[in-house]
């Protein structure tokens, strides 16, 4: 069974960083639970097909972009936390955020997205 931190890393690597549709599509199978829902300042969409064409909108909306890990993941109990930056490769991030992710028998059932100020 994967642990948090797996998981964190999948939601922001294997899912929201990856440009190639079926490996994504893998990845969403293997991370969360069928009906999870994601929740960021713009929607909250819910399901496996949802989360895939969210990432598919935002990476191809940003071409050169890619999501970087900033930190350590934290855990507690049930809930993973991960900070993240984006922006153009060896750039500097045009945005920073964080994802909180509530875990339930080794799959995401809820993604927060945060976006932070500068």
């Amino acid at each position: 069974m994967p642990t948090i931190e797996d998981l964190m890393k999948a939601n922001l690597l294997e899912v929201f960083n990856e440009r190639d549709r079926e490996r994504r599509r893998a990845a969403i199978g293997r991370t969360y639970v069928a009906d999870v829902r994601f929740t960021d300042p713009e929607e909250t969409v819910v399901g496996h097909d949802a989360v895939d064409a969210k990432a598919a909108r935002l990476l191809d909306d940003s071409p050169e972009f890619a999501f970087t890990p900033e930190g350590s993941i934290h855990v507690v109990d049930d809930l993973g936390y991960l900070a993240w930056s984006f922006g153009p490769l060896g750039k500097p991030p045009v945005v920073r955020g964080v994802d909180i992710a509530l875990v339930s028998n080794g799959l995401i059932t809820r993604v927060y997205t945060l976006l932070l100020a500068g």
